[in-house]
């Protein structure tokens, strides 16, 4: 078949030995992104995320931001419940044995206990986890020690994208509107999704009609560094094409009319217009199931107006989100047939292609 290439075979989507070898290969080795940093505002605010199936807490200090894992030293209780937001008093505090830790982590009381019991609290800080940001965008790495050794900074991972959208006041926006989805399929399927736009046309007809650069050609002329061309007289992702909100400023005149998009490894998607982002972040949570959060940003120039209303374009993700979910269901549930051994990527699924490149060396180190 010329000019057609092998996707990855069937059990790197199904096996739960593959999803494993990720875990502890990608999931826990690459920077991965968990939110916003808007979310811990002062001193004390935290989060709790998991990520492919550890529990991290990340929490504001005083000086900056710590994370650590969920864990208690003493017993091994998580030290708060997982998927909770909230603000410590001063201090990170287990719920079973009351052994308290200081917000960078390092064990501060533990009752009726002293050093005369064999007690050394320099010995029984918690486990701590890599955390850094760009954009605004919040990321941990759950191996910080090998990172470092690696010289595997978040800047060295993100590569050439933040000089790519550096005219966006990434860190200055604000999530207005956040929706969960939990998808039935591997986190691999989704990026592969994203990463083309062959599908469009069947799967797309609404933002077709926004953006019929996608139906030509399967969608292989497709310029993403420049940015995609909507129709004529649309400039913004919106059903409309157009939005009462202001484009940000200091943005060229390809990025005022154009849509941009990134696919960062190993689970970001970010989506670029002249007046909102719309962020993807993938939790996968098994070889069959991806928690996947979008978040809605604005500048707060236009969220302080009173006329803001993000419907326009969270409407019209929400519908777009929901065809591409449903189509990638649909593919595993097909890459669960006794009859699919290995798929193919047609020419214009080029970009597809890089999920390999990037994937297998990862997999195949030690």
């Amino acid at each position: 078949m010329s000019g057609m290439e092998r996707t990855l075979p069937r059990a790197a989507y199904l096996a739960p030995e593959v999803f494993h070898r990720e875990q502890e290969r990608i999931f826990w080795r690459e920077w991965f992104v968990v939110g916003r940093a808007e979310e811990l505002a002062g001193p004390g605010d935290y989060i709790v995320r998991e990520v492919a199936g550890e529990s991290i807490l990340v929490v504001r200090t005083r000086i900056g931001l710590a994370a650590h894992y969920n864990v208690c030293r003493h017993r091994g209780s998580q030290l708060v419940p997982q998927g909770r937001a909230g603000c410590f008093g001063g201090g990170i505090r287990c719920p079973y044995h009351s052994w308290t830790y200081t917000l960078e982590g390092e064990l501060r009381t533990a009752p009726f206990l002293e050093e005369s019991d064999g007690l050394t609290r320099s010995d029984l800080s918690l486990h701590p986890v890599g955390v850094d940001t760009w954009g605004g965008f919040l990321f941990v790495h759950l191996t910080p020690d090998g990172a470092r050794e690696r010289g595997h900074t978040l800047a060295a991972q993100l590569g050439p994208v933040p000089g790519r959208l550096g005219r966006y006041p990434l860190a200055e926006l604000r999530a207005a509107r956040r929706i969960e989805y939990e998808v039935a399929a591997n986190w691999k399927v989704v990026l592969e999704n994203y990463n083309e736009c062959y599908h469009c046309g069947p799967v797309h007809p609404e933002l077709c009609r926004l953006v019929p650069a996608f139906r030509q050609r399967g969608g292989s002329e497709l310029d993403w560094e420049r940015g995609i061309p909507h129709r004529d007289g649309a400039w913004t992702f919106t059903a409309s094409g157009t939005t009462n909100r202001l484009p940000f400023e200091g943005l060229n005149e390809d990025e005022r009319t154009r849509h941009k998009g990134e696919l960062i490894y190993p689970n970001f998607m970010l989506s670029l217009s002249a007046d909102h982002v719309a962020a993807f972040y993938l939790f996968p949570g098994g070889p069959d199931r991806t928690t996947i959060v979008n978040e809605f940003l604005f500048h707060p120039d236009e969220m302080g107006k009173a006329e803001f209303a993000p419907a326009d374009a969270v409407d019209f993700w929400d519908l777009v989100n929901r065809q591409d979910w449903a189509i990638c269901e649909s593919v595993q549930r097909g890459m669960g047939s006794r009859g699919y051994t290995q798929g193919w990527f047609a020419p214009m699924e080029d970009a597809s292609l890089d999920i390999r490149r990037w994937l297998l060396p990862r997999l195949e180190r030690a």
